[in-house]
């Protein structure tokens, strides 16, 4: 073997260790921090363990929303169009919250039913739109407000 192909071999084999190195390195205790994402039908067929924190997603349904100010509390329903679920966060919902929205919700499905949540995500896109001409951020404002006001 040459000096030339020894050196390629040692540079080839030595990528390979580092690559292989980084896998494990990544995957490693990987399993520890994993959270399931499941339909309001996955869990209610899966009859979830109360201590196992999972995210779940799906439509807010319309007319469920329900938001208490001063404990902080908001109440109302998920669906995968087959199930739906009872979802009660502690917490101020996320700004672009409303119903007919899709969620997901990470927390743990409870005795009674009811899935108990502390974090709620709302699916959006990320498109920008600017205030049309003429359009004060107040008007804005006042009117995210009533909508809310209108939910609870």
């Amino acid at each position: 073997m040459t000096h030339a192909t020894r050196n390629r071999v040692f540079a080839a084999g030595a990528i390979l260790v580092a690559l292989g190195a980084l896998g494990f390195v990544s995957m490693g205790d990987l399993g520890e921090n994993l959270v399931y994402y499941w339909s309001p039908s996955e869990l209610a067929a899966a009859k979830a363990p109360a201590d196992a924190t999972v995210r779940l997603g799906g439509m807010v349904v319309p007319g469920t929303y329900t938001w208490d100010r001063e404990t902080h509390t908001v109440t109302f329903d998920v669906t995968d169009t087959k199930t739906t679920v009872r979802v009660v966060n502690q917490g101020n919902p996320p700004e672009m919250f409303r119903e007919g929205i899709g969620v997901v919700v990470e927390g743990r499905m409870g005795s009674d039913g009811v899935f108990r949540s502390d974090k709620v995500m709302v699916k959006h896109d990320n498109e920008y739109q600017p205030p049309h001409e003429g359009e004060r951020p107040e008007d804005i404002y006042k009117e995210i407000a009533r909508t809310l006001d209108e939910g609870s």
